[in-house]
């Protein structure tokens, strides 16, 4: 038995990114990694954190900075959306850079000021 179609007409997609945006996420690498072997929870782990930039941001092109080798069980990151600015393209790319905290307690998204970001 196949169950009858829906009617509503086309899927609602994501619109065309245009703003240039920095936003704090805290993303909870444990979960993403758990049953991983050692070797290869660290680049897991950079795997899982492009999928969220993906997933989050809207953008396929992710640069992470470097960081080290242990991965912790929870990361604050800061995600930016800038201009690609190689010969004027449209597109944009995310700069993921970690942030460092003393404790994950009562840390929501944020998203930052242009002032703080654009200080021209």
């Amino acid at each position: 038995m196949v169950p009858p179609q829906k009617e509503g007409g086309e899927k609602k997609g994501r619109f065309a990114i245009i703003e240039v945006v920095t936003r704090e996420h805290t993303i909870s690498i444990h979960k993403h990694i758990h049953g991983v072997g050692f070797k290869k929870c660290s680049p897991w782990a950079l795997k899982e954190i492009q999928k969220f930039v993906m997933k989050e941001m809207g953008t396929a092109d992710a640069a992470l900075t470097p960081g080290s080798v242990s991965v912790p069980y929870g990361i604050r990151v800061q995600l930016s959306r800038k201009h690609n600015e190689i010969e004027e393209s449209p597109s944009k790319y995310m700069l993921v850079t970690s942030v460092p905290v003393t404790t994950f307690k009562n840390l929501q998204t944020d998203t930052l000021v242009k002032e703080s970001i654009h200080p021209n």
